[in-house]
């Protein structure tokens, strides 16, 4: 049964495996419905069906994402531009220090300036 675990599954030499070759290794989910017949006179094609369908169960694919260099990088881009408008946000709003301390202790100081602004 060493046999049975190998990983690859070679592609048997057909038509229909040729036809249904994206399908069987691409990025898809493929159902494979095995026709067979109860009667004598069809037990070698049932047979062959149902070696083909077992071998066809046994393939295994590595799903990868379509994406094309440009699109990654667009994606990228936007996930960054729309961190960096929410930390802007966030200073805008006092909620959020720099490293050393300086955008929150002006905003406080803004704040206690417009303060006694208007009092006068």
């Amino acid at each position: 049964d060493e046999k049975r675990k190998v990983s690859h599954v070679p592609y048997r030499d057909s038509k229909l495996t040729r036809l249904l070759q994206d399908s069987l290794g691409g990025n898809s989910q493929t159902l494979m419905l095995a026709c067979v017949s109860p009667a004598d006179r069809d037990f070698m094609e049932t047979l062959n069906t149902l070696k083909y369908a077992n071998r066809a169960k046994n393939i295994k694919n590595k799903v990868v994402v379509n994406q094309d260099k440009t699109s990654r990088i667009i994606n990228t881009l936007r996930e960054e531009n729309m961190r960096l408008q929410q930390e802007l946000m966030e200073y805008k709003m006092g909620q959020r220090s720099g490293e050393e301390g300086t955008y929150s202790d002006l905003f406080t100081e803004n704040t206690m300036l417009r303060a006694d602004n208007d009092k006068l």
